[in-house]
């Protein structure tokens, strides 16, 4: 039987390849506060990306791009918004990215919720700013398909970002005070990749 995983540290990861994410089987979601207190939902269809483990597991990658316009809040007048120069600017700005700069075991870093603390660069509206994912190994299988040069593995990871930072600052004041929308936004990945 292939070996899937290994033990690196006490912590189950990978062995070492380059594994594409299957868009079918993964899901790159977010939520943003609305009037401060309810939260609003959505999810980006179009992305493609790999995760490339390396033999020393510090050394593993993370590439991602995401296409803006796929956006679905589950309400079309308000997608269509959030593809306009008010946020995302798709004509101008169609992709977001995200590369890896670094990654840790959690118990090296300040950041101590998930296994794995995965430092990258988020580039959204055009502008580049660090980002710090807390990321999870979910787990590994065989292709269920039969096919054993595929096997497949999980990640799971979260992140809060600042979309001032980005330069999308749109909002609105209310009458009761505070604003429209939250300027974090909370983003939640769940992976599921192929072994190339």
């Amino acid at each position: 039987m292939t070996t899937l995983t290994r033990t690196v540290d006490g912590l189950e990861l990978p062995v070492p390849g380059t594994y594409a994410i299957d868009v079918m089987h993964s899901s790159v979601a977010f939520q943003v506060k609305h009037l401060g207190f309810s939260k609003v939902r959505g999810r980006f269809t179009d992305f493609e990306g790999t995760i490339t483990v390396a033999e020393e597991p510090l050394h593993s990658f993370v590439e991602v791009t995401i296409q803006a316009d796929s956006v679905d809040t589950a309400q079309a007048q308000r997608d269509a918004h959030l593809r306009s120069t008010d946020f995302f600017g798709v004509e101008d700005h169609p992709t977001f990215t995200f590369s890896s700069t670094g990654v840790e075991f959690a118990g090296e870093s300040l950041q101590i919720h998930g296994d794995l603390t995965i430092h990258g660069d988020l580039t959204i509206h055009g502008k580049t700013c660090p980002v710090i994912l807390d990321a999870d190994f979910d787990g590994a299988c065989p292709d269920p398909m039969g096919d054993a040069t595929r096997p497949r593995i999980g990640f799971s990871a979260t992140t809060t970002i600042d979309r001032y930072e980005f330069g999308i600052t749109f909002n609105q004041p209310l009458e009761t005070g505070g604003l429209l929308l939250s300027k974090l936004i909370r983003v939640e990945l769940d992976v599921q990749a192929v072994r190339q």
